[in-house]
């Protein structure tokens, strides 16, 4: 099984479980650089695919709770190289699928080549790159599919049919639905309309859809449940890990 198929087994598994997966997503290095592999290992127990948020200077998709993270991450020497020489340490003791979530400067000035080969042998299986327009992604995409990593599409509410498609078809182990307009954290909670939204995308993929931006409670999880196949939760975890309380306690409360 390719890397970027795993991403999609470990979804199916929830689904056969009659629940949404849960994809909780982290600030790599944060709150503090010598707990990430214990936090990682402890959220990957809970969550079904775990996003890894590499530290950047300039985070535009994210609010200030992850801007926050991102900035005192990097003030804290956390590199993409950094990250992989953890992931090497814990070979075979991260129980779910890693997806890295990028702006493309780092991916950039790493070499996608490089990074390819690097991500693969450090068990990451996709990388989610939100600066990065379709249009440009071929080089990074025959990289990463050349070592049967995926690139993760995101789609949002004012996405076009037509490139709602193209998206669709592009994408390799999920399609990551943007619930709202706007930066990860808002505290508007979820949108009426996002049944709609969300079958929508579910129509037009043939792999799973899970949902993203907003997602803070096991309400949310449950609404996002009935119509995509899992959940992605970031604020409200970087939030819980900014407090110092257990992540995956509260991971399980989202699936009550």
């Amino acid at each position: 099984m390719t890397a970027h198929k795993k991403i999609g087994a470990a979804i199916a598994v929830a689904t056969d479980a009659g629940r949404p997966a849960l994809i909780p997503f982290i600030t790599a290095g944060y709150p503090e650089p010598s707990d990430f592999i214990p936090t990682l290992k402890a959220i990957a127990k809970v969550g079904d695919v775990v996003e890894l948020g590499i530290p950047f200077s300039d985070p535009m998709a994210d609010g200030m709770t992850i801007q926050r993270s991102s900035f005192i991450a990097l003030q804290k020497g956390v590199s993409l190289k950094w990250i992989f020489d953890q992931l090497d340490s814990a070979q075979g003791e991260i129980d779910a699928p890693l997806v890295m979530m990028s702006y493309l400067n780092p991916l950039l000035a790493f070499g996608y080549e490089a990074l390819a080969e690097r991500a693969l042998a450090a068990g990451v299986c996709g990388f989610i790159v939100p600066d990065l327009p379709f249009e440009e992604s071929d080089e990074i995409r025959a990289a990463l599919e050349a070592k049967g990593l995926g690139l993760i599409q995101l789609v949002t509410p004012a996405t076009p049919d037509e490139r709602l498609k193209t998206l669709c078809e592009a994408s390799r182990g999920f399609v990551y639905a943007v619930t709202i307009t706007g930066i990860t954290g808002g505290g508007a909670g979820l949108p009426a309309d996002l049944t709609e939204y969300l079958e929508k995308v579910s129509s037009f993929s043939t792999i799973p859809v899970c949902a993203g931006f907003g997602i803070r409670a096991a309400a949310d999880v449950a609404a996002v449940g009935k119509h995509a196949a899992g959940a992605i939760v970031g604020s409200a975890l970087v939030e819980v890990l900014e407090r110092g309380d257990d992540p995956a306690e509260f991971l399980e409360s989202l699936l009550g």
